[in-house]
This record gives structure tokens, C-alpha cells and sequence, in this order.
């Protein structure tokens, strides 16, 4: 057939079209403009600063860290307020380790209790002061009593916490025994709130009452064991008025007892002459020179087995 005979319409309809030719896309290429530069040097500008930012973070930092002028160098550096009895040289040695350390980087809590496990300190403070200073601030301990550990006196606060004696310092106070260092520290604890108690109740009974305190012995917890000194009462001048008496008085009601003791160891002696013991620990009566008597039965035996052997021989 030819060509000719068909309508050129039916022709175009069934032509490819991809042999079509397509009209080319004009690309467009987007040029800067005045918006796109602003937002270029704002970013630029802020990556600076924060280049900036990061080095001047880092250059404080290190000097924080680890300039020389913020470690802590000489002994001197460590400033100390409140100290009596504790020295200077005790409480600048927990900073040895510092020698040469920023003071940011000293460790304060750690420090504090170390300067609280020093026996004279009850409680320590620890603050910087910069550039390079630690403020160091101390309570000191508060004793009441001597301790008697064998051969060597020590002091003892009410906490049961026994002190050294310092060199300089001038202190009078009873001497409390039956407390030795290998008992646990609630046990010295409990004894020595006795013996707190017991000095404040008979001080306010009659004050100077604790002057005349010379010893007292705590081994038992339930009696409290006091010798007395100066009881004025049913005796002549030059007589044994002044003798030390040994008081038993159990583990409370201070104050009644001690009073029974001054109003009635006039009448004691009376009867009994000499008075070197008292028990007041019943609740209506006083066993005087129950001690003694004990004392003088443990040594009739010993003198009976003595007589003994003397006639064996």
C-alpha cells in the first residue's frame, strides 16, 4: 500500500514518540546573592567565636589547673583559726600531699576528715580562698578529766576520746580511772557522760562540790565511785575533817545523794569515828566504811596463814 492513500492524520498518530524531538531544558544556575552571603558570614562568624570561646575556655582552664599561681606551694598557704592546743605544724601536714596542686583540685572533704582525726580537733572546716589559699578553721576538743592509763596521765573529753596532754597548759580536774584503751569507744563514751553528769549534779547541789573531787573510778558503769575530800562535819579542828572518803554512788540521782553525804557525815563520824567509805547506792540507808571492813576481812586470813606457817616451821 501506498503511503499516499492514508490520511496523513492517521500517519502522525502512529509515528514513535520517542523519535519525537524534545525541546532542550534551559538549566538556570543560581547565582549568590545578598541573602546566601549574610548567611555564609553569620555561620563563619559564629564558628569563629566559638573557636574562640573554646580556646579561652581552655587557656582559664589550664591556669586554673595548672598555673603556679593558683597551687598551693609553701606551708604558709594554709591559714589556720581556732587552734589553742593543737599545732600549726599537725594540721599543715594533711596538706603534704598538695605541695605543688592547684588548689581546685585539693580534695576538702577528704581533708576535713583527717584534720578530725587529729585526737585535740572536734571539728574542722576546710575552704579555698583564691588564688592559692586553704582557710583552715578547727574547734578544739573540751576535757574534764584526767585519764590514768598505768603509768601515764592523759586527758579525756566527754565523748570518751582521749587527749595527749599538751605541753603548755594548766588544767585541774579529777582523775578518772577503770577506763583502758582497748575498751570500745561507746563504752568510754557512756562512762564519761556518767561522770559529766555526776560532776554537774553535785556542783549544783552545792557549788565548789566539784573542787573537792580528787578521783573517780568509772570500771563499773553502774557505780560511780568517788573519792571525796574536805567533808567538813562532827569533827575538831586537826582531826580527820580533811581525809579523802570514798563514796559509792551508784549510777543516778547525784545531787540527793551528794547532799545526804554533806548533811550526814557529821553523825557518821560521831558513831563511827574515822569514815573511809560511804555506800549510798541503797535508797534509805548508808553502809559506812563497808571498804575498810572488807579490806581488814581480806586481811585476817592472809595474817592467820602467816601465823600458821610462822608455827610449822
Amino acid at each position: 500500500m501506498d503511503a499516499e492513500t492514508y490520511p496523513q492524520e492517521v500517519l502522525a498518530d502512529e509515528e514513535p514518540k520517542y523519535l519525537r524531538r524534545q525541546k532542550p531544558l534551559e538549566i538556570k544556575r543560581r547565582k549568590f546573592g545578598r541573602k546566601a552571603w549574610s548567611t555564609y558570614l553569620r555561620v563563619t562568624m559564629w564558628a569563629a567565636v566559638g573557636l574562640a570561646g573554646a580556646g579561652a575556655a581552655y587557656e582559664a582552664a589550664h591556669f586554673l589547673l595548672a598555673s603556679p599561681e593558683m597551687a598551693l606551694i609553701h606551708p604558709e598557704q594554709v591559714s589556720l583559726k581556732g587552734n589553742h592546743y593543737v599545732p600549726p605544724e599537725s594540721v599543715r601536714q594533711v596538706f603534704v600531699a598538695d605541695r605543688g596542686r592547684s588548689v581546685l583540685r585539693i580534695p576538702l572533704e577528704k581533708r576535713r576528715l583527717e584534720l578530725e582525726a587529729i585526737p585535740w580537733v572536734e571539728q574542722a572546716t576546710v575552704r579555698r580562698a583564691l588564688p592559692n589559699i586553704i582557710e583552715v578553721e578547727i574547734t578544739e576538743r573540751t576535757p574534764i578529766a584526767f585519764l590514768r592509763e598505768s603509768n601515764d596521765m592523759a586527758l579525756v573529753d566527754p565523748h570518751g576520746v582521749v587527749i595527749e596532754r599538751p605541753l603548755e597548759g594548766d588544767f585541774r580536774f579529777p582523775v578518772v580511772t577503770g577506763m583502758e584503751a582497748d575498751m570500745a569507744q561507746e563504752d568510754r563514751e557512756r562512762r564519761m557522760q556518767l561522770f559529766s553528769g555526776f560532776m554537774q549534779q553535785i556542783e549544783s547541789a552545792r557549788p565548789g562540790a566539784a573542787e573537792q573531787v580528787s578521783e573517780v573510778d568509772l570500771s563499773d558503769e553502774h557505780d560511780l565511785r568517788a573519792t571525796i575530800f574536805g567533808l567538813q562535819g562532827g569533827a575538831a579542828a586537826g582531826s580527820d575533817a580533811d581525809a579523802p572518803v570514798l563514796v559509792h554512788f551508784g549510777d543516778s540521782d547525784f545531787a540527793a545523794k551528794y547532799q545526804t553525804l554533806v548533811e550526814d557525815i557529821g553523825q557518821w563520824r560521831a558513831k563511827a569515828g574515822r569514815v573511809e567509805s560511804v555506800d549510798l547506792r541503797f535508797s534509805r540507808e548508808a553502809v559506812v566504811n563497808q571498804d575498810a571492813t572488807a579490806a581488814a576481812q581480806r586481811r585476817v586470813p592472809k595474817q592467820a596463814a602467816a601465823r600458821a606457817a610462822k608455827k610449822s616451821r
